[in-house]
């Protein structure tokens, strides 16, 4: 039975990188994939999924008021597919995400999506909630914080790279608005403690 996967991260842990080796991977076997991407990314070039390293490759793009279902099912008029991947999954609709369920039960194509677990506020994105509850495997995608911690958490930050704490949920941008962090120093840079509580987490480490 084909499945539905998340693989999800903090920001720059190489999720686009990690998707662009697996279509490759298919590819190289003579099988077909097909890559899905919002278009409300537009950090690249229209159409393309582009990781930091420097790869790169064609998307199909979507919007939220786009049904999933119907989009494959249209391309596989054309030519068989073997796999659907989709970059910057956070971004789906939760119907979007429950479409792309019937892709893998209806259709047998398996699904791998990518994408950010929780926003700059440490919330939950809709697109990564609808995934965490109904994806058949879920993945961790590692990176690190600044202190050598695992980083979970992502921080939005102004041109001085201070913290933001507050604004619209989706705000796209890369390492100049975003930075990854562990759990601790997202606290430290929300200020969700006080700075008399530091001293007792450094003695606990």
């Amino acid at each position: 039975m084909a499945k539905l996967y998340f693989y999800y991260s903090a920001m720059n842990a190489g999720k686009s990188t990690i998707l662009l080796q697996c279509s490759y991977n298919y590819q190289e076997r003579g099988m077909q994939t097909l890559i899905l991407l919002p278009e409300i990314d537009t950090r690249d070039q229209p159409g393309m999924v582009t990781s930091r390293i420097g790869l790169a490759a064609k998307a199909l793009t979507f919007n939220t008021a786009d049904n999933l279902l119907s989009l494959v099912k249209k391309r596989l008029e054309d030519a068989p597919l073997d796999c659907i991947l989709v970059d910057e999954a956070q971004f789906l609709t939760a119907g979007q995400v429950k479409q792309l369920s019937d892709v893998c039960d209806c259709l047998e194509i398996p699904v791998m999506a990518y994408g950010l677990r929780t926003d700059f506020q440490g919330n939950l994105f809709a697109g990564s909630q609808v995934l965490l509850a109904w994806a058949d495997t879920l993945s961790e995608i590692k990176t690190i914080c600044h202190c050598g911690r695992k980083a979970t958490m992502v921080l939005r930050v102004d041109d001085a790279g201070r913290p933001i704490k507050d604004g619209r949920q989706i705000q796209i941008g890369g390492n100049e608005r975003y930075v990854s962090v562990c759990r601790r120093h997202f606290k430290d840079g929300m200020c969700e403690r006080t700075p008399d509580e530091l001293p007792l987490l450094d003695s606990l480490e």
